[in-house]
């Protein structure tokens, strides 16, 4: 159930996963989703891509009152390619095909506009995948669940069977890394769940 609080935060994303997590940290948000050209640029490394993305999101969704604005996103990567969301099934069946039986990274980057101007963090987590037989990818397409998801997954969903472990954060690559976000938050003055004051 979504909270009802007045909003602490202007969330700059159409992402209900970002939103759940943002709740279960204590942050009502007002969602405000942001619309970019997330295209690569040349010679864009994913690193730098991820980055800017997020600060591109949180800049278009901010100005429109006076709430903190946060931007987000997340890019898998295998063998230097990002791998976003799939175009259809063989492309979703393509980038299935890359991740099974070995491990790629997850980089998940957020911005967050407020008084103490922009601040950002990026996070690089490790996933390690099981095989994946082609028989499985097609039921997977066919529950709906890859279409928008990068990399062609989710970790918190049914792809949860394909995951043997990672290293990192989880919520980063659900799609926000709550640890680092929290301190961004409460270093733009907005209190969390557990009451601790803001950083100075």
């Amino acid at each position: 159930m979504l909270s009802t609080a007045t909003p602490m935060l202007r969330l700059a994303s159409a992402s209900p996963r970002r939103r759940e997590l943002l709740t279960s940290i204590g942050v009502s948000v007002e969602v405000a989703p942001a619309h970019i050209d997330e295209s690569c640029r040349d010679d864009e490394s994913p690193e730098d891509l991820v980055t800017r993305l997020a600060r591109e999101k949180a800049e278009a969704g901010h100005g429109h009152g006076a709430l903190p604005t946060l931007g987000a996103d997340t890019v898998v990567v295998c063998d230097g390619e990002i791998f976003g969301k799939p175009r259809d099934e063989s492309h979703a069946r393509r980038m299935l095909s890359a991740l099974s039986g070995r491990a790629h990274r997850v980089m998940s980057a957020v911005a967050v506009i407020g008084p103490r101007g922009t601040l950002e963090c990026r996070v690089a987590t490790q996933v390690y995948m099981r095989e994946i037989a082609a028989a499985e990818m097609a039921a997977y397409w066919a529950t709906g669940e890859p279409r928008d998801k990068a990399g062609g997954y989710a970790v918190q969903g049914r792809a949860a069977v394909f995951v043997e472990r990672l290293e990192g954060s989880y919520s980063a690559v659900v799609g926000l890394p709550l640890f680092e976000t929290a301190q961004l938050l409460r270093a733009q003055g907005i209190a969390l769940w557990d009451g601790v004051e803001a950083v100075s």
